[in-house]
């Protein structure tokens, strides 16, 4: 039986710097009732309180929520109020290096940004983020600029050279992440083992960004049932069919997971049937 249900949050849960509708908003407090949950993604703790907190109710199903911002670099669980259990920051040295190394591999990429909406390299603690077209750029110009992510594959392969003492990863609609080497989903995935003292085989990970390179890979790395999704829609399916099966205490056999317009993991998953 899963116990723990780990989603990422733009692209997944809600479309890029959005806030969860009412449906999925619905949808993952009927979750909280059956099961545990948890967050994680490279936006930092203010998105989060702005995109889902503010939209989930205020009742006792908050204490099976775990939100790790920035790709699991920090960690909050709730006690009466949200409470930081860790988080993992970089030294000032090296933010500087992160940021002028970006600045060069932008440089180099040869991609000219016509436009820039809002700040471009962002500092969030425990992670640099940078945001192709700006922290606040419309998303509707957000799709069209890297929909493939090859630009931003380009971005990434010319920073895992200039910095590979740190964790180069790729998500949202147009970011690139840079924390800690080793410290990623995969590490925040072990941290949720850890801390709530449920195995990785409880668990299964959503999210739309688990190709090699993308900032969810490292929780499919970390050998979690992974479920690819391209989008919120994709994401309210999923959850409808983990609920239908928590509920009714449905054993999930060792297959292959089958959601249409999803991509599954091809490491072993348990079969979530189609509804």
């Amino acid at each position: 039986m899963k116990k723990l249900i780990v989603y990422d949050l733009d692209g997944t849960l809600a479309k890029s710097k959005s806030s969860l509708d009412d449906e999925m908003s619905a949808l993952l407090h009927d979750l909280l009732g059956v099961a545990k949950v948890a967050v994680i993604s490279g936006g930092d703790w203010p998105q989060f309180e702005k995109q889902v907190l503010s939209n989930l109710p205020h009742d006792e199903r908050l204490a099976n929520l775990s939100i790790l911002p920035t790709c699991g670099t920090k960690f909050f669980r709730y006690a009466g109020t949200w409470k930081k259990i860790y988080s993992e920051d970089l030294t000032a040295d090296e933010k500087g290096k992160i940021i002028s190394s970006l600045k060069k591999a932008l440089d180099e990429s040869g991609f000219k940004i016509e436009k820039v909406w809002g700040e471009q390299i962002e500092d969030r603690g425990s992670q640099i983020t940078f945001s192709a077209l700006g922290q606040q750029a419309p998303l509707e110009e957000k799709n069209k600029w890297d929909p493939d992510f090859t630009k931003r594959k380009k971005i990434k392969g010319i920073l895992d050279t200039l910095i590979p003492e740190f964790s180069v990863r790729l998500g949202g609609a147009t970011s690139v992440d840079v924390t800690k080497l080793g410290i990623d989903k995969a590490y925040g995935v072990r941290k949720l083992r850890d801390i709530l003292g449920i195995s990785l085989k409880e668990m299964i990970y959503l999210g739309d960004a688990l190709f090699v390179g993308g900032n969810d890979y490292p929780a499919e790395e970390a050998g979690i049932v992974s479920i690819e999704v391209h989008g919120p829609n994709d994401a309210k399916l999923a959850t409808r069919t983990i609920i239908a099966c928590l509920e009714t205490n449905d054993t999930l056999p060792p297959a292959v997971v089958n959601l249409p317009g999803t991509k599954s993991s091809t490491r072993p998953a348990s079969v979530i049937p189609k509804p």
